[in-house]
């Protein structure tokens, strides 16, 4: 795909005189040579899982690891091959590796620019887009859900889809300090909400689990947390990360890691259909395109439209009304892009069907089969899905 090796072996007069030890040796050579370009071309790259429509297929990346030693090779056994009147002339084109960069469909992405061991420390700040804690108390021990925004200064680029792995201080579960890291999906566009290109957002929601097989807070321990929720009755178990993430305030400083993650990448064709299914905060990767397409001036065409000619449909399934997540956002792009732009939402423990079951992101869908069976036998129509694991069982039936 993005590299390639050719060669041609041009052979000189052999003498009589030259042993036949010699003749075996440089065919030994080349036989080794031409098995490395057997070995180079046959090793497995690692796989890329892309979901497109209306298959469900994976497709593979370039393998950087397989081309360290067929170079080198090449040189050795061309040198040697010189000294006994056989001249190689050869052609290598590759994509050397970047630190922080990886190359994807032959475009380079930023890639891991900070690791666990050295994570980049950036700063929480206000958002002006949205408030703090995005949900309405709805009585669940975990009813909370946050955006979060972390100045990075410039100095993690990132794209739609990717995501950030952020570390607390700890103790986590296994009391190990700081806490093992947790990856979060990105809920902003590239340029950042504020559109500065020195910000990321994420959704988070607060996980709280009361009575269950593990707790880190007895009966009468647990605190107020940020939001002023609180279980002292129960034995809580309260998520470290989420609960580091929802309980932060402007000034804070955040250990971050990343960016990483190729699978859910848009593509590049703006008359693209986009069909996003997403439940909770499985959003997330969503608004990011959604920013994107409709609302950052990154997007915005010469003429004043969008470079994004397509459609986009997103549905998305949360437990509660109270618990929709960005619908003014969505309703905005609904006035301002009705016919490229469309909104169901799935409120699983509020609405049902017409048969009276309950209303979740799958049975939404089945109310609009036919128009979405149409849209997935388009050619550049691409599917994407996040959220609870539980989800990708409906979706499949």
């Amino acid at each position: 795909g993005s590299r390639s090796f050719s060669c041609s072996f041009r052979c000189g007069r052999f003498m009589a005189k030259r042993s036949a030890s010699v003749i075996t040796l440089v065919t030994v050579l080349l036989c080794l040579f031409c098995g490395q370009l057997c070995f180079v071309q046959m090793a497995p790259p690692a796989a890329r899982p892309v979901v497109l429509a209306p298959q469900f297929r994976s497709v593979t990346s370039n393998a950087d690891e397989y081309t360290s030693t067929l170079v080198p090779a090449a040189m050795a056994v061309s040198c040697f091959l010189a000294a006994f009147g056989l001249r190689v002339s050869s052609s290598v084109s590759c994509s050397a590796k970047k630190k922080g960069v990886r190359v994807v469909d032959g475009k380079e992405i930023p890639w891991n620019l900070f690791g666990p061991k050295a994570p980049y420390k950036g700063t929480i700040v206000a958002n002006h887009t949205q408030p703090h804690t995005l949900t309405e108390d709805t009585g669940d021990g975990n009813w909370e859900t946050v955006h979060l925004t972390i100045d990075h200064g410039g100095n993690m680029p990132y794209l739609e889809g990717q995501s950030i792995g952020v570390i607390a201080p700890g103790p986590d579960k296994k009391g190990e300090t700081p806490a093992k890291l947790r990856l979060y999906s990105i809920a902003s566009s590239a340029p950042g909400d504020d559109e500065t290109s020195n910000t990321v957002s994420l959704c988070v929601k607060r996980n709280v689990v009361l009575d269950g097989e593990y707790a880190n807070r007895d009966v009468g321990e647990d605190t107020p947390d940020k939001a002023g929720t609180h279980f002292p009755e129960h034995r809580v178990y309260r998520g470290v990360s989420s609960n580091f993430v929802c309980d932060s305030s402007p000034g804070d400083e955040i250990l971050i890691t990343g960016p990483t993650g190729a699978e859910m990448l848009l593509p590049d064709d703006p008359d693209a259909t986009i069909i996003m299914l997403a439940t909770g905060t499985g959003i997330a990767p969503m608004r990011s395109y959604l920013r994107r397409m409709f609302h950052d001036a990154a997007g915005a065409a010469a003429d004043g439209s969008r470079t994004f000619k397509g459609f986009a449909w997103l549905f998305l399934g949360v437990p509660f009304t109270k618990s929709i997540l960005y619908d003014d956002e969505h309703q905005s792009y609904t006035k301002n892009f009705p016919e490229q732009f469309r909104c169901d939402y799935a409120v699983s423990r509020e609405d049902k069907n017409a048969a009276g079951e309950k209303m979740y992101i799958q049975t939404k869908m089945a109310e609009h089969a036919e128009e979405l069976w149409s849209l997935m036998q388009k050619p550049n129509t691409h599917v994407y899905m996040c959220g609870l694991k539980g989800m990708e069982k409906g979706m499949k039936e």
